[in-house]
């Protein structure tokens, strides 16, 4: 299994499966309600990005096109590569005391550990890289003392080595239900209006949500059973696939500069 990482140059819209009120929302883990990018969003997006028939067929199954199969066989068949949800591992909060704090969890660092280090261990909440005595640190509406804080000295084996991720520098890890409601508050919230041909209001506000840009996440990939001893073919072919271009777009409003994800795989 392999892992590649995204790194958001701006807001991401995910699509949610439900509207509350005047509330677009986003999709979201049914058990943690953390945001997420579906398989299928990823899925789609990288398939669309090979354009040799062939090769996208062999890669990510055959599909049906005017009641016959893109590949001429009698079924539809399954890819040789998998692709698994886009989660998220380190997100931007503001903060009045250190500019921006990039805050995690247990849950989620141990989600990413499994499929990239099973025998890493996991630090304890309220481990940060900037401690210092008699400095507490304010992350939106939450005050944490410097007296809870802890050392968290091997932070860098938690974040990506990687140019792309050089900006990330103060990181703090915090308990699942603070990192969760942190998280919430975090989000990216645009307010809408319709106008008509006279330029009023039609209808009401709407606001949409968003993942924040600045945000690191992942998303794991592998080879399925479908390869059948030429997994390593199917690997090569994705990660020359993944190569052709550095930065994606995700999502609607692409006219708006949304959903543009920096990513590179991990070697």
């Amino acid at each position: 299994m392999h892992t590649v990482y995204l790194y958001l140059l701006s807001p991401l819209h995910t699509g949610g499966t439900t509207q509350e009120g005047n509330l677009v929302g986003i999709a979201r883990e049914s058990h943690t309600n953390f945001p997420y990018i579906p398989s299928s969003t990823l899925r789609g997006k990288i398939r669309s990005s090979e354009t040799d028939q062939v090769k996208r067929d062999r890669l990510f199954g055959n599909e049906l096109k005017e009641g016959k199969t893109s590949d001429g066989s009698e079924n539809l068949t399954q890819g040789k590569i998998w692709i698994g949800d886009g989660s998220i591992l380190w997100l931007p909060i503001p903060s009045l005391s250190h500019g921006v704090v990039w805050i995690s969890s247990p849950l989620l660092l141990t989600r990413w550990a499994k499929w990239n280090n099973p025998e890493m261990t996991i630090p304890d909440a309220y481990s940060c890289n900037f401690k210092q005595e008699n400095s507490n640190v304010y992350l939106k509406d939450a005050l944490l003392k410097a007296s809870e804080l802890k050392d968290f000295s091997n932070w860098k084996e938690f974040v990506p080595q990687s140019p792309e991720a050089k900006g990330i520098e103060r990181v703090m890890i915090l308990p699942d239900r603070h990192c969760a409601t942190l998280i919430q508050m975090g989000l990216w919230r645009q307010v809408k209006i319709k106008l008509d041909e006279h330029k009023t209001v039609e209808g009401g506000f709407r606001y949409e949500e968003a993942i924040p840009p600045d945000t690191l996440m992942y998303f794991p990939w592998g080879t399925t059973a479908q390869s059948n001893g030429t997994s390593a073919d199917a690997e090569r072919d994705f990660k020359q696939l993944l190569q052709q271009s550095d930065i994606i777009q995700i999502g609607g409003q692409e006219s708006l500069g949304r959903g543009f994800i920096q990513q590179w795989f991990k070697n």
